[in-house]
């Protein structure tokens, strides 16, 4: 019985605090109750009453015109016929008790609605549309809101169409209160619809053919906000301005033409970028690894619009630079020649040398590589929005299979066609589809040290269902195709290795492939994950959102590298919580395998990502 007592009183509290954090409800000068009215209603009157007094005249006035505030606040809902009663308790000490007591009565219903467009307006596709998606109709209890709510609309949706000269002919609701009926009139004429003049910009650096090249309409054509939305990030995508804005001169109408003056500021002539981080259980001691990466961006060179982006990145086994140069060619963002310069070490796979003693393998360390790659990319976006490009890259990359030293040269041609389908633009995408699809070709005859086709083609889909539900999945097919006698000669950076957040989680990163056997230098037996002439991995991956802003996540990973002698398929499986933050979702998953490969025991990673799947 205590503990029932506790809860009670403890109840009571909360109450009564909830009821003190509510100012509407009452202050040192009045209390005010009002009983009768649905919930819709009594936030109507509330809102209609305004704050309650903070004096003795106050609260006489409040009273007064309680009466008068609360009719206003019913009849903008439909309700005419109300009774109002007020009852006023005048204690010698505290606050005054206004009690309120509301007969709605029955509501006022809309009989007809008559809404009508005249002008240029009236075969304006997006018009149309707009009224097919009122949901307003006869037999509706009339609220003035959503009256003035659509009235409002019409004229908002009017002017970012381009009609300026629009009004209302008619606009009002007969109300005939005998039949507690309502109708609705609204006659618009929307005049011509203006056109978007010449587009000038003010405050850049920039030849003017570049800028011309980003607007993305033709001269003349009719007005929008949507199209000067659209000019205004192809401008902020170029990274070149800090500052934009896009200002409609409707003062310098001429004609039907409205000219545009485009406002910018240049960006800082360079950014630097510092970033820290740790990779673990990644080494060969599975210990762990710090990283620092440095960002070099230059957003604008000179006036032709080059930039360039520059990358240092160190670690102890995995250092890395790239720097890539940007030539705008037809189009700013849409046709561009990229120059690009690297010089990185990687490691891949596992090696490991047998232990009698244990009868086991002991992991000694991973296939390192030292690679120089120099590259000229073109990257153009076709009209269906196909990213199309086509690319002669020169690779020099050192390594040592098997205790013996490579040194292959490749001039690799290759070419890529891909595409993204996004159902919206948040970071966080309901839907979405991207395919790709790539081809490099690699020959003797142009000083490459073997000859190779490498294929692949890359799928993620993104559905979500009834909101909450969400599933991500992925498919990843690659393949080289060259002699068997060859396979050394193909360095690791152009072999195929599965593992890793964005592969097989539950692996590490590129550590799952075909292995070879050998006796090393010292007379051991030893064994290599070289990686595999083919790659086949796939995920399905259910998601389930607790708030908009948090969802926990399952998934399954398949697959593996392989090669025509060494198919061996691995399975992961895990789940996590992902957070939707202000920059993007950041997700931490479990991931298990479910498999002891030869080379690898069975498993288990931590992987923080960040960044939207498609």
């Amino acid at each position: 019985m205590n503990s029932f007592l506790r809860i009670i009183m403890l109840a009571f509290l909360l109450v009564s605090i909830m009821l003190v954090s509510l100012p509407a409800l009452a202050n040192d000068y009045l209390k005010v109750s009002i009983t009768g009215a649905n919930s819709a209603l009594t936030r109507n009157i509330n809102a209609h009453l305004g704050e309650l007094p903070n004096s003795n005249n106050q609260r006489r006035a409040f009273i007064f015109n309680a009466e008068d505030n609360i009719r206003s606040a019913l009849h903008s809902m439909g309700y005419y016929h109300a009774k109002v009663k007020q009852d006023i308790a005048r204690p010698d000490k505290g606050p005054w008790q206004l009690t309120l007591e509301i007969d709605p009565g029955d509501p006022t219903v809309i009989e007809w609605i008559d809404i009508q467009l005249r002008g240029e307006i009236l075969n304006d596709e997006f018009a149309n549309n707009w009224l097919n998606q009122l949901s307003i109709k006869p037999g509706d209890v009339l609220n003035h809101g959503t009256y003035e709510n659509i009235k409002s609309q019409l004229v908002t949706l009017a002017l970012a169409r381009g009609y300026f000269d629009g009004e209302y002919s008619q606009s009002n609701i007969v109300i005939n209160r005998d039949r507690k009926v309502a109708q609705i009139s609204l006659h618009y004429n929307s005049g011509i619809r203006y056109h978007i003049g010449a587009v000038s910009f003010e405050g850049h650096t920039l030849n003017d053919n570049i800028l011309e090249a980003l607007i993305p309409f033709e001269s003349q054509t009719a007005y929008s906000t949507a199209k000067l939305g659209e000019l205004n990030r192809e401008l902020l995508d170029t990274n070149y301005f800090s500052s934009i804005k896009v200002l409609p001169q409707l003062d310098k109408i001429n004609g039907v033409d409205v000219p545009v003056k485009v406002e910018l500021q240049n960006r800082p002539s360079h950014s630097l970028e510092l970033g820290l981080g740790a990779e673990i259980g990644n080494t060969s001691d599975d210990g762990i690894e710090p990283r620092v990466k440095v960002n070099l961006r230059t957003p604008q060179i000179n006036r032709y619009g080059h930039s360039q982006e520059s990358s240092i990145e160190w670690s102890p086994d995995r250092p890395k630079f790239l720097t890539t140069y940007t030539i705008p060619l037809t189009h700013p963002l849409d046709d561009q020649l990229k120059l690009r310069v690297g010089l990185l070490r990687d490691k891949y796979g596992v090696t490991q040398v047998y232990d009698p003693d244990k009868r086991d393998y002991t992991k000694t360390g991973e296939l390192e590589s030292t690679k120089g790659t120099l590259g000229v990319i073109r990257q153009q976006r076709l009209a269906s929005n196909w990213l199309w490009s086509y690319s002669l890259e020169a690779i020099n990359e050192s390594y040592t299979q098997s205790d013996t030293k490579y040194d292959p040269r490749f001039l690799l041609i290759g070419t890529s066609l891909s595409k993204t389908k996004r159902g919206d633009n948040t970071l966080d995408p309901k839907s979405g589809f991207f395919q790709q699809y790539s081809i490099e070709y690699a020959d003797p005859a142009v000083s490459s040290s073997v000859r190779l086709t490498r294929l692949a083609a890359n799928f993620k889909v993104v559905e979500t269902f009834f909101e909450k539900h969400r599933i991500v999945s992925r498919l990843d097919m690659a393949a080289n195709i060259v002699a068997e006698e060859d396979l050394p000669f193909v360095p690791p950076s152009l072999r195929y290795f599965a593992g890793g957040d964005q592969s097989i989680r539950g692996y590490s990163y590129q550590e799952l492939g075909p292995y070879i056997e050998y006796i090393n230098d010292e007379g051991q037996l030893a064994r290599e994950v070289v990686g595999g002439r083919y790659l086949l991995v796939g995920s399905l991956e259910y998601q389930y959102y607790l708030t908009p802003t948090w969802r926990v996540g399952t998934f399954i990973d398949a697959g593996n590298a392989f090669d025509v002698d060494q198919i061996e398929p691995i399975v992961s499986v895990g789940g996590g919580i992902h957070w939707i933050s202000p920059i993007g979702p950041i997700k931490l998953d479990l991931g298990v395998g479910l498999k002891e490969t030869d080379t690898v025991d069975r498993s288990w990673r931590i992987h923080v990502t960040m960044g939207a799947e498609i």
